[in-house]
């Protein structure tokens, strides 16, 4: 199954953006040029004039995470469509489509609008989709575009009956490709057992303007920790996904046409999802096993550094190293108004902070930079971050402080135009959409 495809000379038209105001993060001298050619200048980040606080990503990384994740999907027979909500970055779904990507995953129409605007070919919308403005929209794509390839999820007959009376009367020419969502109690979206996913195959079956194509889920919201009660949590819900597949399949409700497709996966349990969904099925239609994992593209300092398997003994063990963080932020010194404690210029404006707060890694002084310890940032406000520090830690007004992050997803949403490095030399500039 080949990887899906996008407008290439649309993210290269990225490049003739000019730069102004609207950037945060990015120095006067820039304003006016091009991308391109503020890049032709070889930036580097302390002689160019960026103004903190400045979100960075670092080049190895990104490449070492997007080899490395390619790699392990390849030997292990899954494919990927990672859920681009993490960056809504072009050219960062360029690389993961240049890596073998088999499509990305959107959750809304909003963001299914910036892929499309950038052409890509192939896409699983995570969740329902009843809106009438996006269900016309869709329609009206997938009857312009005949490369393009898009599935939703189902979760009810409601839902079906919803999307079908609405594609009716748009005169849909193209059936939209839908898969039954399977939940679980406490858990979001999807059917609460295998018997009202057969209802709800049943209706999608009988909608002359949808095609049953698979089963869809997501397992972490079923789970939150590596405990044994919480990966227990995981496997169960796996194989309800696996009998909802099969009786689906047995019923003979599944479209004749195309391949079955069963799609999980977060970042922090793809290696059960992929040991799940890539063992002998019994049926006789293939079955393509699709993770929708996205975040392994930056990995982070927090959250996925534990909870990542290839941080972690994982299933389906293999020579693969660790993935990297690759983003940090750099913020400075502007008060030390007691002997413990140094406020930086970042806050929940430039960070995130709904899984954990930044963490100080390192000095940036005149002289180079140095390690930091014992250093720990209690609290943000808007735009200020509490640092506590021993009270001889060296660290002074108007240095720098380069901070690791944690839940990529939300430090993406807060950064329009992000540099990333390779040491000091600024060698892109990524643009996202949110």
């Amino acid at each position: 199954m080949r990887a899906a495809t996008m407008n290439r000379t649309a993210v290269r038209e990225l490049r003739r953006e000019r730069i102004d105001w609207r950037f945060k993060g990015m120095p006067p001298e820039s304003f006016g040029s091009t991308i391109e050619q503020f890049l032709e200048k070889r930036p580097t980040l302390h002689t160019s004039g960026f103004v903190g606080p400045l979100l960075l990503l670092d080049r190895a990384a990104l490449d070492h995470n997007l080899r490395t994740m390619a790699e392990w999907c390849a030997r292990n027979g899954v494919l990927l469509c990672p859920h681009g909500k993490t960056t809504m970055a072009p050219q960062l779904f360029q690389r993961q489509l240049d890596h073998g990507a088999w499509g990305l995953t959107a959750a809304n129409t909003s963001q299914l609008r910036v892929y499309r605007a950038f052409g890509v070919s192939r896409v699983l919308l995570a969740n329902q989709l009843v809106d009438p403005s996006g269900l016309t929209w869709v329609a009206e794509e997938l009857g312009r575009d005949p490369e393009f390839r898009f599935g939703c999820w189902v979760d009810s007959p409601e839902n079906v009956r919803i999307m079908t009376e609405h594609l009716s009367a748009v005169e849909c020419r193209v059936p939209v490709d839908v898969l039954v969502e399977v939940g679980g109690a406490g858990g979001r979206t999807g059917v609460r057992g295998v018997e009202q996913a057969l209802e709800v195959a049943r209706a999608a079956r009988d909608s002359p303007h949808l095609r049953l194509v698979g089963v869809s889920g997501y397992e972490g919201a079923l789970a939150h920790d590596l405990s044994d009660s919480g990966l227990a949590a995981v496997d169960r819900y796996l194989s309800t996904m696996r009998e909802t597949v099969e009786r689906i399949a047995r019923a003979g409700l599944f479209d004749e046409t195309e391949e079955i497709v069963v799609t999980a996966g977060g970042s922090s349990y793809f290696d059960q999802v992929a040991e799940a969904l890539t063992a002998s099925w019994g049926l006789d239609r293939p079955v393509l096993a699709v993770l929708r994992s996205g975040s392994y593209v930056t990995h982070d300092h927090g959250l996925y550094r534990a909870m990542s398997p290839f941080g972690r003994a994982h299933r389906l063990a293999g020579p693969e190293e660790p993935f990297r963080p690759a983003l940090r932020i750099l913020a400075q010194v502007t008060s030390r108004p007691e002997p413990q404690l140094a406020l930086l210029t970042l806050g929940r404006r430039d960070a995130s902070f709904d899984q954990d707060l930044p963490q100080p890694h390192r000095l940036r002084t005149a002289e180079g930079e140095f390690p930091l310890r014992d250093c720990r940032v209690t609290e943000l406000a808007d735009q200020h971050a509490f640092v506590a520090l021993p009270a001889d830690s060296g660290v002074e007004i108007g240095q720098w402080m380069e901070c690791g992050l944690s839940h990529p997803c939300t430090v993406f949403d807060k950064w329009p135009l992000i540099p990333v490095v390779e040491d000091d030399e600024v060698v892109d500039l990524v643009r996202t959409f949110f």
